[in-house]
């Protein structure tokens, strides 16, 4: 962590994450064009349901990424102690937090979902979904946590290989249970929900054969509850992050049903395609996030810098390239999942929005991450609400009033780019305190 060349380091761990994330939203996606043959209302149930999956991984990002960028500092200071009842109480943690979550969720499943912007055509089937979703909540928490652990750790490569073996079983059973067996939306749920239990048997595997520092024994488990609140403290930022990811999209799908089921369907497709862009530039940022924190906590704040910036312009490079391909065949790649015209010219406007907004993101989003890392929380966590909090809320809800449905399409686009510009200078000034604190550091 201390020694391998900065940007060799970024892409060791951030590739493996970029990977994971790939097979994550292609399984997403998956599930969309499986349902999306089902029917227009059936292919708006997905994205309703996504909705609540955001909400579920808001908690169990705010224990992983809080956990682990401690975790990571603690293993660049030799902290074996506290790496171990830091992991453990994450690890239970999020299994108890995931069935308290699916237990009051669904108690109030039909209120939530019409919260969440369901139509009455649409509800029958995004219940049938969200059932399901709601069984996976613990496993899905839980993936989350151990694929950030071993993340931070250094291991990138169990943890891809634990969110891709869930993905790829996923892909397979969408279409044996949809395709074969005609299912319909209880044989997506099943899909996802077999998915995520096998995802975390996959990712104990190193804690199990003790092929890991961290620790899931109970006997680690922290008696003490400030560990558990300075977990939940640095994770603030991920909780801000994806949870006001939660809230965009419940305000986004409230926006866009009343211009009917077709609208909603194809808000739903963009967003699972502009997703799998997406991901390219967080899982950089997630490669960018270890190696940040660790060398932080080693005080070698040249080699932070170093990694900043390159994470910065290598995402950036690969988000525009991306952005320009999802231009050109944003019209063929809505095709692909849906052959109504009005859904298809709805989505191919909603899809060119969402994908030019994508080059801001390495601003955005590698510079709220960079701020986490190195326990800058109240920073961290005021450029991780811009994007789908303060920049996003007011346009969502004027935009459409004089645009109407352009007002819905460009609001998270516009949103993008003044969080962009909002935390540049953030990030310049930061980066000369880096060059100034690694003078001092010489110095002694």
């Amino acid at each position: 962590m201390t020694e391998t060349p900065v940007h060799r380091l970024v892409l060791k761990l951030g590739f493996p994450a970029i990977i994971s994330m790939l097979i994550t939203n292609i399984y997403n996606l998956t599930d969309t064009y499986f349902v999306s043959s089902l029917g227009k209302s059936q292919s708006g149930a997905t994205g309703i349901v996504f909705a609540l999956m955001a909400l579920i991984q808001a908690f169990g990002f705010t224990l992983g990424h809080g956990c682990g960028g401690l975790i990571s500092r603690f293993l660049g200071d030799q902290k074996k102690e506290q790496v171990a009842a830091f992991s453990a109480t994450a690890f239970y943690v999020s299994i108890l937090s995931g069935v308290l979550l699916g237990i009051l969720s669904g108690c109030f499943l039909t209120p939530l979902l019409n919260l969440l912007g369901s139509t009455d055509s649409i509800l029958p089937y995004a219940r049938t979904y969200a059932v399901y979703i709601l069984i996976s909540t613990p496993a899905m928490m839980c993936a989350i946590v151990l694929n950030n652990l071993l993340r931070y750790e250094g291991k990138a490569a169990y943890a891809m290989t634990g969110l891709a073996s869930g993905g790829l079983l996923n892909i397979l059973l969408d279409f044996v249970f949809i395709r074969i067996l005609k299912l319909a939306m209880h044989g997506a749920g099943i899909a996802c929900t077999v998915s995520q239990y096998l995802s975390v048997l996959v990712l104990l595997i190193p804690f199990l054969k003790g092929k890991s520092a961290l620790s899931i024994r109970p006997a680690d488990f922290a008696k003490d509850l400030k560990i558990i609140l300075e977990i939940l403290k640095n994770g603030v930022p991920s909780l801000l992050r994806q949870g006001l990811s939660f809230f965009a999209l419940l305000l986004l799908n409230r926006a866009i049903r009343s211009f009917g089921d077709e609208a909603i369907a194809s808000v739903s497709i963009a967003s699972r395609i502009s997703n799998l862009i997406f991901c390219i530039g967080l899982g950089i940022g997630q490669g960018f996030q270890p190696v940040c924190a660790y060398n932080y906590g080693a005080k070698q704040f040249k080699r932070v810098k170093s990694a900043a910036i390159f994470s910065f312009l290598f995402s950036e490079i690969l988000l525009l390239a991306l952005t320009v391909v999802s231009c050109f065949f944003s019209k063929e790649l809505i095709g692909l999942f849906q052959s109504d015209k009005q859904i298809v010219a709805i989505g191919q406007k909603a899809l060119y929005a969402q994908s030019l907004s994508l080059i801001t993101i390495p601003l955005s989003a590698c510079g709220n991450m960079m701020f986490q890392s190195v326990s800058k929380e109240g920073l961290s966590s005021f450029l991780a609400s811009l994007r789908n909090g303060i920049c996003f809320f007011p346009l969502i809800l004027l935009l459409p009033r004089f645009f109407g449905i352009n007002g819905v399409l460009y609001s998270q686009a516009i949103a993008d780019i003044v969080a962009a510009f909002i935390s540049l200078p953030f990030l310049v000034h930061f980066l000369h305190e880096l060059s100034r604190e690694d003078r001092s550091a010489q110095k002694t």
